[in-house]
């Protein structure tokens, strides 16, 4: 009966904590359309979420398109269907899954963690409180700007991985293991469709909103002082790269 009692307990804090993070993104979502419109402080985020991640996204990009390229080569046999086929595989599997996974991860990484910790500091030094104290509202001055900067700034971001990695793969390709360049760029542009790309940005979006929710609302919801602070970090940063992954499958079957 332990047992029992203890699954039932942790269901039923799952299904709670689901049910507050659903109302508060219910919340942050009606206040996107409705003025004041924090436009300085928007414009901020997205120079802090999307020009400031540009480099750890890209680097790693063009890294993961260089590893994919060898060991499609390796796999598809070091010949000439490889020689045919490598630009078509590291083009496709950049734009649907790796791509926007890995970008993502790295974004939940690097800006997950920031939003949790900024806004859980003024959380609990009490700056929150005193924004509602001077009638402001802290979500709509806090959240919503980094939840349009993350919807926004994510997607261009990823497109620019997408890129990337595929010109990983084209060094790799003609530098390392010494294929035609034109038959790899020939086979990259031949065989991505504006689904695939649909289908990348798709992702991208949801995938930006993950972020920026877990991150405000770890954040917005800590407690405990410098050590909540640091736990709602954690907390934002795993909760985010969990749910990219899990909805990476979902809008890939749904999608397929």
């Amino acid at each position: 009966m332990n047992i029992f009692a203890l699954i039932g307990r942790q269901t039923l804090k799952i299904t709670d904590e689901a049910g507050r993070v659903f109302i508060f993104l219910g919340l942050s979502l009606s206040h996107i359309f409705r003025g004041p419109f924090y436009l300085r402080e928007t414009l901020r985020q997205m120079e802090k979420i999307g020009v400031d991640s540009l480099p750890i996204v890209l680097l790693t990009s063009f890294f993961t398109g260089g590893v994919l390229a060898l060991q499609s080569y390796d796999g598809l046999g070091n010949g000439a269907i490889a020689a045919e086929n490598l630009g078509s595989v590291v083009a496709l599997s950049m734009f649907r899954e790796l791509g926007p996974v890995l970008g993502s991860l790295m974004v939940a990484g690097r800006v997950g963690a920031a939003i949790a910790a900024e806004i859980g500091t003024m959380r609990v030094s009490e700056q929150i409180d005193a924004l509602i104290t001077l009638a402001a509202n802290p979500i709509k001055f806090l959240v919503v700007p980094r939840m349009v900067a993350c919807i926004t700034m994510v997607p261009l971001l990823i497109i620019l991985a997408d890129i990337m990695g595929i010109f990983g793969g084209y060094v790799v390709a003609t530098k390392s293991l010494g294929l035609p360049a034109h038959s790899y760029i020939d086979k990259s542009f031949a065989s991505v469709e504006f689904y695939d790309i649909f289908l990348g940005l798709v992702k991208a979006v949801v995938f930006g909103l993950i972020i920026a929710l877990m991150g405000c609302y770890q954040g917005y919801n800590s407690k405990g002082g410098a050590e909540g602070v640091g736990r709602a970090t954690t907390i934002a940063v795993v909760n985010a790269s969990v749910l990219i992954l899990i909805f990476d499958y979902l809008i890939t079957a749904l999608m397929f």
